[in-house]
């Protein structure tokens, strides 16, 4: 028997504060299990070494519940609490398709496609020979 699961994406919010309960909190309204954004595992943590709370996220389908959206909700919750964002963090690889969709969600180009990619144009001139 093989399995088989979608892409999973290890995304980490540093928060600018040094409360983890303030991260703990934020991963408990966002995650699915509590009622946030689906296919999102989050839980708080403490960076010791830089003194900096973390929201630390697994995303489990990034085409339902892109990083952006994770990442914009993330700040909103933040900002609600008083807190701003230190920075964030992708552990591992990330698919492109996961930045071509932060890219025409954050910049609103208007009929993006993968096709507007240079890289993407390239890959496909070169299998059509």
């Amino acid at each position: 028997m093989i399995g088989a699961r979608k892409f999973l994406i290890a995304f980490n919010i540093n928060l600018q504060t040094d409360d983890v309960e303030i991260a703990r909190s934020i991963a408990r309204t966002i995650r699915t299990s509590s009622g946030g954004l689906p296919f999102l595992k989050a839980i708080g943590v403490m960076l010791t070494t830089r003194n900096l709370a973390q929201v630390s996220m697994n995303l489990t389908d990034f085409e339902r519940t892109p990083v952006h959206d994770v990442f914009e909700r993330v700040k909103a919750e933040a900002a609600a609490l008083g807190v701003g964002i230190a920075g964030s963090e992708i552990i591992g690889l990330l698919p492109k398709k996961a930045l071509e969709m932060a890219a025409a969600s954050y910049l609103q180009i208007e009929n993006f496609s993968s096709e507007l990619v240079l890289e993407n144009r390239l890959l496909d001139l070169a299998h059509s020979y």
